[in-house]
């Protein structure tokens, strides 16, 4: 599939935030943070999916 780059900072963008929370709930493993941390993670990937998908149906280059 080929992507303009606006895709990719999307991408880019949403991987490091899903990187620092799933750190920061391996550093913290077990409090209620972590806890918390790892849940937003999760909802992150889910949200980067919506977006990139959303992106794909809008963008004349990449759709």
């Amino acid at each position: 599939m080929r992507t303009c780059h606006y895709f990719t900072t999307i991408r880019t963008q949403y991987e490091r935030e899903i990187g620092f929370m799933l750190a920061h709930s391996k550093r913290h493993e077990g409090s209620p943070a972590a806890k918390s941390s790892a849940k937003q993670a999760a909802s992150a990937k889910q949200r980067m999916a919506r977006a990139l998908s959303g992106h794909v149906g809008r963008c004349p280059e990449c759709g």
